[in-house]
């Protein structure tokens, strides 16, 4: 039976396991907002950029290849973004874990890889 100063030692490590692992998640959650709003400000630009070459085009032919051109960076440009933020939220999620890892490794639980 454990005693009264076990549990609260036990009840203490949970508390600051619990607290360690919210700022890992509230740092990547920082991360990804600060990503995204790159991302939104980048893409602006790209399309104030690419309505500025269409409108000053002399040709059809050259509205649809500034277009065409937009469509693939802007394309290429989400990709990229999406999986920069999932390396963000696996990041932070292996961080918000690793307060947990002594206790769940003595109850024979393995780390996810």
């Amino acid at each position: 039976m454990k005693t009264f100063e076990d549990m609260q030692a036990f009840g203490k490590e949970g508390y600051e396991a619990a607290m360690a692992s919210a700022a890992a998640m509230t740092k990547g959650h920082q991360a990804v907002a600060q990503e995204v709003a790159d991302y939104a400000k980048k893409a602006v630009e790209l399309t104030t950029a690419t309505v500025e070459k269409a409108a000053s085009a002399r040709s059809f032919e050259r509205v649809l290849e500034v277009q065409q051109l937009y469509a693939k960076e802007a394309y290429e440009a989400f990709v990229a973004q999406a999986t920069k933020v999932g390396e963000i939220y696996t990041n932070a999620a292996k961080e918000a874990y690793k307060p947990y890892e002594a206790t769940f490794a003595a109850f024979g639980v393995k780390a996810p890889q």
